[in-house]
């Protein structure tokens, strides 16, 4: 029974997350309970739960007697967790850049091009360039480290859809990935000064667009 009920649970906690980065429930937006038990199906158990789970995550607020408002993410939020992945994915690969293998800098070459590649799907583009950035910092072998950096990219996808849902142009959209390469240059003139220069330029360009 309890099997059966963490499933229910993970339906609606993964459904409505999906729903507020895909648009349908917006920064701000009051989330009903007894809307969501007659949306699945469900009693108000599992839905409940889910929806207190969100909350843990600072995915929502809950407002007593009244709903769960979607939280808006602010720049400073956005800010604060691009200066932390800064900080851990320049450090790592400062530690990490040398033992680089070839076919490892041809998978980054390989998930490059992706990123570089124009695409209608928004999501599509923000996965490419989230694989690139997880793979790269999979070279230190830090796991504990890739669970935040992948943490840190989950939140900030929420922002993406906050800042740019409304103005995604598929012949625009590479812009905001184009230091990848250089990045992956200086790693290989073994220039980390200068990879970790262009990471942070990287970074930069969230805020920029």
């Amino acid at each position: 029974m309890k099997k059966e009920k963490d499933s229910l649970k993970s339906i609606v906690y993964q459904q409505t997350l999906d729903g507020i980065i895909k648009g349908e429930y917006k920064a701000n937006q009051i989330i009903n309970e007894q809307e969501l038990v007659e949306k699945f199906g469900f009693s108000k158990s599992p839905v409940r739960e889910a929806l207190i789970s969100l909350c843990n995550e600072g995915v929502l607020r809950n407002i007593p007697r009244y709903g769960y408002e979607v939280i808006r993410l602010t720049g400073k939020d956005v800010n604060e967790i691009l200066r932390f992945r800064f900080f851990l994915e320049g450090g790592l690969l400062r530690d990490c850049y040398t033992f680089i293998a070839q076919d490892q800098m041809d998978e980054l070459y390989r998930l490059d091009d992706l990123c570089n590649a124009s695409v209608d799907d928004m999501w599509v583009h923000w996965d490419h360039n989230m694989r690139f950035h997880l793979y790269l910092l999979s070279r230190s072998g830090n796991t504990y480290a890739y669970q935040q950096l992948e943490k840190s990219m989950g939140i900030l996808k929420r922002a993406y859809a906050q800042f740019y849902w409304d103005k995604w142009d598929a012949e625009y959209n590479p812009i905001d990935m184009r230091y990848h390469r250089d990045i992956l240059a200086c790693i290989k003139n073994r220039d980390i000064d200068g990879a970790i220069q262009k990471l942070e330029l990287d970074l930069q360009e969230f805020r920029s667009n």
